[in-house]
């Protein structure tokens, strides 16, 4: 048996609890100390030792644990798990029935109910992904529960935690077939080469899905694209598939260039029609000012935090200044797609980025439409922090 154990919950951090808030924070245990262990069930207590929910303790980034039940009597074990992923699966039902896309997030943290676990879908393929040690302690049970509650081809796995004090990603396989690499699945009818067994990133980032669509149906067509903080060049592969007449994919790591050029070759596009390059992105930005590049488009999704050697990128506090870089070599009526996974601000102060860099550039501009993330990464009203993307299409006139 899991050993349960009673914290008590500081009065300030118990009405979020109450009504639905998941993540339990550092800051709202009163007694810490009985705290060892990341492989114990906590039942979390207000100062009159009324029961407010229980959980499980785990660290990571955002907290020490994560709610799962607001009964005191139910059990976390197999048949706990087999629920919430029936319930998942069930949620997605149309991507699973669908033919045109067959990668998707099967469950999403605690939008679906366990806040620190997620596990992505790949033509069959399952990628779990553990957040703290406090979830992994529950490998077994999670396991057995995926398999019961789906089919099953393979399984790898993703570590994201401290261990003794170091961060780590680290990705191996778990069981069942390993598949001929790279695997190839699809996306809204196009195709993406993806590494379940290399590193921390497989190649492809799923909540951009229909972001990327929007791009190929309707955006790119006829369309100079500029592509940046590019990545494997899934935008740049979207806009050339709907009739970009040149994208331009720009990225710093040098695996960038070998990882674009074969996402465009699974998708009969030859690399050599399109421009690739190995770039710092503030740098290109330069030398595409001073050589007179104007792009119709150009897609700005970077990371929440990048270092590069001369420079340090913060979304929070440098995307106005990147929006200005971009507004500089946009044609006008192009359009700007502006990204952010940053979950330290909301859409209305990202729009307030969007303003001020127009602003300062002395250009006027239209919102033309808004996404944030698509129905498989599964949010709750209660943690808003969980509803991290912010897109918005922006017209410059």
């Amino acid at each position: 048996m899991r050993q349960e154990i009673r914290i008590k919950i500081k009065p300030p951090f118990v009405k979020a609890l109450r009504q639905g808030y998941p993540l339990i924070a550092k800051d709202a245990i009163a007694n810490p100390e009985v705290l060892k262990k990341e492989n114990v069930i906590i039942h979390l207590l207000d100062d009159k030792n009324k029961f407010i929910a229980k959980g499980y303790y785990g660290k990571q980034n955002k907290g020490y644990g994560w709610v799962l039940s607001y009964k005191e009597d139910e059990a976390i074990d197999e048949a706990f798990f087999i629920s919430k992923f029936k319930t998942a699966i069930a949620y997605r039902k149309d991507l699973y029935e669908s033919t045109e896309t067959n990668a998707f997030r099967m469950f999403n943290g605690e939008g679906d109910g366990i806040g620190g676990l997620t596990i992505d879908y790949f033509a069959g393929y399952h990628l779990v992904t553990w957040y703290s040690e406090g979830i992994y302690s529950f490998k077994e049970e999670v396991i057995s529960a995926l398999l019961k509650s789906t089919q099953v081809k393979g399984i790898y796995q993703k570590k994201r935690f401290d261990t003794d004090g170091k961060y780590i990603e680290d990705q191996d396989y778990v069981m069942g077939e390993v598949p001929n690499w790279p695997l190839i699945v699809k996306e809204s009818g196009q195709q993406f080469a993806i590494y379940l067994d290399d590193g921390a990133m497989v190649g492809i980032f799923l909540d951009q899905r229909e972001v990327r669509k929007r791009i190929r149906d309707h955006y790119a067509k006829g369309k100079i694209v500029l592509n940046t903080f590019s990545y494997t060049g899934g935008f740049s592969v979207f806009a050339a598939a709907g009739g970009a007449s040149q994208t331009t994919s720009v990225d710093l790591a040098n695996r960038s260039l070998s990882k674009t050029r074969e996402q465009f070759s699974v998708n009969d596009i030859e690399p050599e029609t399109q421009i690739i390059i190995v770039e710092d992105v503030f740098k290109y930005f330069k030398y595409a000012v001073k050589k007179e590049l104007k792009f119709d488009m150009v897609v700005l999704d970077p990371p929440s935090f990048a270092r590069s050697k001369k420079f340090t990128f913060s979304a929070s506090k440098d995307y106005t200044n990147l929006l200005k870089e971009a507004i500089a070599i946009t044609e006008k009526e192009g359009v700007i797609v502006a990204s952010t996974n940053c979950s330290s601000f909301n859409m209305q102060r990202f729009k307030s980025f969007i303003d001020s860099a127009f602003s300062q550039m002395g250009d006027r501009y239209t919102i033309l439409e808004e996404y944030s993330l698509p129905k498989d990464f599964k949010t709750i009203e209660t943690f808003k922090e969980g509803d991290y993307l912010k897109v918005v299409f922006i017209k410059k006139h």
